[in-house]
């Protein structure tokens, strides 16, 4: 009986024992880290596009009676890129014309017998109609003749030569393609988690595949996701006075979003708690606790933290062997701690 109480005492005095050792302070090297002010740049994989593209087409039908100009021009706004033969659209302008002068003396004549009684409204109205008929050839005649000339809406480079000499074109068939090129768009599809920084008038660079680097000014942010992609359209323009920027290129674009505040550890600090998140743990008072944070750039120096505390106490020695309120003894790097 006495053998089985003293064996009794012997494990309960060995349970406290090993109770008291785990409850034993773990000896940690803690580091104090202060937020600092942290500008994170946004790298996004885009393109080079024509600021204004636009397939210049016939009104009308008719012959092209003018020389090509070929892919490649610079042409200016109103610069004549193809026109068409005149045929007879002269001589129905002329037509049209004599019509209307016998329509306006038909009318003249008509509205004075019907004020003298000689004439029935009827036929003062019929004349009416006639005039506006008339007006209505002679305007049409004339956009005609100005619709013989299709010319540059806007300064720009022609992207396909124009209709050859003696080419039938139809109305609605093609003369040139144009292409603007300055300013000249930058195009790139941004991520959901960053798209909330970007704003219209936000600066960007961009460097250029073939080595060319360019700056320019976000100029447009999509309000609707790709729907495959999850992703938002960004265009941003940026000067191309001598035309050296194609359409097409591939371009790596940067953008420096708004400053905020983050921590700069080491990459050793770094931890995953019970349910895989990753954080880091911290210093509380001589207690250990799990912080998940965002990782926002990794760099020789450390990793940019985002989630902490203005002021952190980061374990960068023994986190691995410390969960959630153990006591902690606390040595920290440095000469001596900070305030």
């Amino acid at each position: 009986m006495k053998l089985a109480l003293s064996c009794v005492m012997t494990l309960a005095l060995a349970a406290v024992a090993a109770a008291e050792g785990a409850r034993a302070p773990v000896s940690v090297v803690v580091t104090v880290s202060t937020a600092q002010p942290y500008t994170e740049t946004l790298i996004l994989r885009g393109r080079t596009e024509a600021n204004r593209h636009v397939e210049l087409r016939a009104e009308i039908s008719g012959l092209i009676d003018s020389e090509p100009l070929r892919k490649g021009t610079f042409v200016r706004a109103g610069e004549t890129l193809c026109r068409l033969a005149d045929a007879d659209r002269t001589a129905e302008l002329e037509e049209a014309k004599a019509r209307l002068v016998e329509a306006e003396l038909n009318f003249e004549a008509a509205s004075e017998l019907s004020k003298k009684g000689f004439t029935s409204e009827t036929r003062a109205n019929a004349m009416v109609a006639e005039r506006a008929q008339a007006q209505a050839r002679v305007l049409r005649a004339e956009l005609n003749i100005e619709r013989l000339s299709i010319e540059a809406p806007f300064d720009g480079v022609l992207d396909s030569d124009t209709a050859e000499l003696g080419t039938l074109l139809m109305g609605g068939s093609t003369c040139a393609t144009l292409i603007a090129l300055d300013p000249i768009k930058l195009v790139a599809f941004a991520p959901e988690r960053s798209v909330d920084q970007l704003e219209v008038g936000a600066e960007v660079s961009a460097r250029l595949i073939t080595g060319r680097e360019a700056t320019g000014r976000i100029s447009y942010v999509s309000r609707s996701a790709d729907r495959d992609t999850r992703t938002y359209l960004i265009e941003a323009e940026t000067p191309n006075p001598d035309l050296e920027i194609r359409d097409g290129m591939t371009a790596e674009i940067e953008v420096q979003l708004e400053p905020r505040y983050a921590h700069l550890a080491p990459q050793t600090a770094l931890t995953l708690d019970d349910e895989g998140r990753i954080g880091v743990r911290l210093n509380e008072d001589g207690v250990a606790r799990f912080v998940p944070v965002d990782i926002l750039k990794d760099e020789p120096r450390g990793v940019w933290l985002a989630g902490l505390p203005e002021r952190a106490e980061i374990i960068v020695v023994g986190q691995e062997f410390v969960t959630d309120g153990h006591a902690l003894a606390v040595e920290y790097a440095g000469a001596e701690r900070t305030q």
